[in-house]
């Protein structure tokens, strides 16, 4: 069932809103503006596709066009950054962080300075443009980097208070944003903390598995619960907003309660949430795991609902990985049995 505490929408089941998760980012960087005249926008010749434009009109004194300059976009935030601004940069995650990112590496990381890099048109939400344009590996690039923190916002309201926590962290930040719209399934009310994941589904009776997703999947995680709750199986489901740092403590309690793990990303499973979570979990309490999301392939043209059923990652997919793992945990348990004195 829901998480009451999590404050999610009530329609959330029965024809949700929809907005893509760049349109938070468009809201939240005019409130972060109005909040704090250091904030400044950046973008490389995309105002309207990252929604930067929203910023240019509320603020042009304060924003930057800088061309199809992808390398020059990094380098001009952090010369702002070090002399006391907040500079948000935006492009297609593809150029940006995926051409820029030495440049974001020795310029921002390194020097550990506010710039905020935001990532548009990221995973198989970008769609038709194809296998050149959807970024699936950038999250793994960066949270590689020293210094920087990465979110992924589950959708537009949520983006939205990424893109106001990100003016106030003080550090290093890429925002990951999709294209096409998606559910809104939070709401004002529901709570966003930078390295805080959030329970938006707990099972009813028994806890056999939880599923840890980020990004709009996390639609897909819900609606696989909830049928999977009328067959009898208890999954947990927690939006995973912030990839780094990754919230040690909710991970580890879910995982070591359910005693086996489900990841969902629209991302490479390597390097993404997926290898994460299984990084942290190989360290604290090993469990099984199923990982949903790209399989070490490129995507292709399409449209994204499309896509997500033909790359595995369709609410039907999520629901089957976490029968294999629930069978799986089961399978390891009735292995163990005690030792016999010959």
């Amino acid at each position: 069932m829901l998480n009451s505490e999590a404050k999610l929408a009530a329609n959330i089941f029965n024809k949700p809103d929809t907005a893509s998760t760049r349109e938070g980012f468009g809201k939240g960087s005019v409130e972060a503006g109005k909040l704090d005249e250091r904030v400044v926008v950046l973008t490389a010749d995309l105002a309207e596709s990252t929604h930067a434009h929203h910023f240019q009109k509320a603020f042009p004194e304060r924003f930057a066009q800088v061309g199809v300059a992808e390398q020059n976009l990094a380098t001009v935030a952090a010369g702002m950054a070090n002399y006391g601004k907040i500079p948000f940069f935006t492009s297609y995650a593809t150029f940006s962080p995926g051409r820029n990112w030495e440049q974001i590496r020795t310029t921002i990381a390194l020097n550990n300075l506010p710039a905020i890099c935001c990532g548009m048109h990221a995973g198989l939400q970008t769609g038709l443009d194809g296998a050149t344009h959807q970024a699936l590996e950038d999250i793994a690039m960066m949270r590689a980097l020293p210094n920087m923190i990465v979110i992924s916002p589950c959708d537009s309201e949520e983006g939205r208070k990424a893109t106001l926590a990100a003016a106030k962290a003080g550090r290093p930040v890429y925002l990951r944003f999709a294209r096409d719209k998606t559910p809104i399934m939070t709401t004002p009310d529901t709570s966003f903390e930078i390295g805080k994941a959030i329970v938006f589904w707990k099972p009813s009776t028994t806890y056999d598995v939880v599923v840890f997703a980020t990004g709009p999947l996390v639609h897909n995680a819900l609606l696989a619960a909830r049928t999977l709750e009328g067959e009898g199986v208890g999954v947990a489901v927690v939006n995973v907003h912030t990839i780094k740092p990754l919230d040690k403590e909710i991970i580890t309690r879910e995982a070591r309660q359910a005693g086996a793990v489900v990841t969902v990303e629209d991302h490479q499973i390597r390097g993404g949430l997926g290898g994460a979570i299984a990084e942290l979990l190989a360290q604290e309490y090993p469990v099984p795991m199923e990982f949903i999301g790209m399989h070490d392939v490129f995507g292709q043209s399409g449209m994204p609902d499309e896509l997500y059923e033909h790359y595995g990652m369709g609410v039907s997919h999520i629901i089957d990985a976490v029968k294999r793992v629930k069978a799986r945990k089961e399978l390891s348990a009735s292995a163990v049995t005690p030792r016999t004195r010959v």
